[in-house]
């Protein structure tokens, strides 16, 4: 079994921003941008998708799954018949993805750690934004995931480490009321007593759950 790979889940109907994964930043799609920043860092890299219409884009690296409630979902199908021991999950979202904030995730997958995200200091008009999702934690683990204005907490990224032994056993866990009402999928590790390793890391990009977010992005450069 190989060591580790970077998996990208890329919905093509998204409920915020229908086709967000092919709207264009500057020359190329943000499934394209963020699949070559992945790329970057020498991990072998696929795009999990439901839609041959990203499959298009992405071309041989690029994995039809089945049915999926999610990104994690998603990466689980993929699991399967993907023979890596650890997996990266890097939302289709993050264009601004780093080689440093991968690697730190990475690092994190360790003995105590079957699963693993990151969290970097959040502004107030973040915490004020129901698309910004919020992280509470002690510093290792994560305690709780959000998306209400809150005057504590961190802003969450859209990266997540996984052991191959448990990421196949998503699928089986018991779906809770408060991940339906959060639309946000790391709890329902949390809420089936599985921890979640915590790692900090520096991150100054835009994340595109809005078509605001898209405007934002493109201002900036």
């Amino acid at each position: 079994m190989k060591s580790l790979a970077i998996v990208i889940p890329a919905r093509l109907q998204s409920t915020r921003f229908p086709n967000k994964m092919l709207c264009k930043l500057n020359d190329k799609t943000l499934i394209e941008t963020v699949f070559e920043k992945c790329q970057e860092t020498g991990i072998p890299t696929y795009v999990l998708t439901d839609s041959d219409m990203i499959k298009d884009v992405i071309g041989d690296q690029c994995i039809i799954t089945g049915n999926a409630d999610n990104g994690t979902e998603r990466c689980a199908l993929a699991s399967d018949y993907l023979n890596y021991q650890h997996f990266i999950n890097v939302q289709g979202d993050m264009p601004d993805i780093s080689k440093e904030i991968i690697f730190a995730v990475s690092d994190c997958l360790d003995n105590d750690n079957d699963v693993v995200t990151a969290y970097t200091e959040m502004n107030i008009d973040q915490r004020r934004d129901p698309n910004s999702v919020k992280i509470i934690h002690n510093g290792k683990h994560a305690n709780w995931f959000c998306r209400a204005s809150l005057e504590y907490g961190d802003h969450h990224l859209g990266i997540y480490g996984y052991k191959n032994s448990v990421l196949g056993s998503y699928m089986d866990l018991k779906k809770h009321k408060e991940e339906e009402i959060e639309k946000l999928e790391q709890l329902r590790w949390l809420q089936n007593g599985f921890k979640i390793g915590v790692t900090k890391v520096e991150f100054n990009g835009i994340e595109i759950n809005t078509k605001e977010d898209l405007l934002k992005w493109q201002n900036q450069v």
